[in-house]
């Protein structure tokens, strides 16, 4: 293929997609006034539940591979260029202080790197090859989960990631916002939420990114309350790394227990501020370390612990 040939072919396949859509409708927005542009803004984003609800089936499954692997001891890794590598590295960097993940638990990679989550990192979005360096360097295995995240579903960085984990065993989904999109194709897991096209033609951090940060929110969410990360809606698994967190912490443990101030604060005390162990001491009548042991034994969960301490 000639050089010049390259940018046709990419105008064919942007012409193609439901995302790059240009709308007549609303050639004169530009003519309306603020409140007016602001309700058509935000009328075309009610339309993104809607089609993120058309997809569910397919994000439970992966959903469930993905926890599966996770138990194992796996890791749960996004890759994207642009505002969906943004949106995965948002996404892993939220789980640590939110379910108190171990380090390297769930990561995000960006096209070009951490630099590249504040500005643009040029040509980075269309090496496959870079994206096989950035997996190559976390030593992937057949425990492990790629997520590639691209709006347009054919962005080379996205398609390299998945390509080479599938290569080395791991579960691998694509999500894209697209119908029929290479990179679904490509992942055993593929992920279409068609929102429509954008308010701005082609500006993908719109309702293509407001999609992609939904589907995200469950693969993440909704996996951690699988590997027992929460108990009944309560994120018993939180890390009180500041202050606004340990006033979380309290309320938790109060909420689940109904404990006084005085009987929280002591349980907290006896588990070093672990909250599932706090609740269980003061649910099961245990002490700091056989809480401790029971979770353990139960795998971290908090209902599994319950049951063996009061059958």
């Amino acid at each position: 293929m000639t050089s010049a040939s390259r940018p046709h072919d990419l105008l064919s396949q942007l012409d193609s997609l439901t995302t790059e859509a240009f709308r007549p409708d609303l050639a004169e927005i530009d003519r309306l006034s603020t409140l007016e542009i602001a309700r058509l803004m935000n009328g075309e984003d009610t339309a993104v539940p809607a089609a993120v609800a058309q997809r569910l089936p397919a994000v439970a499954a992966a959903i469930d591979a993905i926890a599966e692997r996770m138990a194992r001891g796996g890791r749960l890794i996004y890759a994207g260029a642009g505002t969906a590598g943004r949106l995965g590295v948002l996404d892993a960097s939220e789980c640590p202080p939110t379910f108190n993940t171990a380090p390297g638990q769930v990561v995000g990679l960006i096209a070009g790197g951490p630099e590249a989550v504040v500005t643009s990192v040029e040509g980075a979005e269309d090496s496959r090859e870079l994206a096989q360096a950035d997996l190559a360097a976390l030593a992937l295995t057949p425990d492990d989960t790629v997520v590639g995240i691209s709006a347009s579903g054919r962005t080379p960085y996205a398609l390299g990631a998945v390509a080479y984990a599938r290569s080395r065993g791991a579960l691998t989904v694509g999500l894209a916002c697209n119908a029929g999109s290479a990179l679904a194709a490509a992942a055993e897991h593929g992920i279409e939420v068609v929102a429509g096209p954008e308010l701005l033609t082609g500006s993908t951090r719109l309702k293509a990114g407001t999609a992609q940060k939904l589907v995200l929110n469950m693969l993440s969410t909704i996996t951690m309350i699988r590997l027992g990360k929460t108990y009944g809606n309560l994120m018993v698994d939180v890390r009180a790394s500041n202050e606004k967190l340990r006033a979380r912490s309290r309320r938790i443990v109060s909420l689940a227990t109904g404990a006084g101030d005085e009987e929280v604060e002591n349980a907290l005390s006896a588990t070093d501020g672990e909250v599932k162990d706090a609740i269980l001491v003061l649910l099961a009548g245990v002490d700091g370390p056989t809480a401790a042991r029971l979770l353990e034994e139960s795998g971290g969960h908090l209902r599994a612990a319950l049951a063996v301490a009061r059958p």
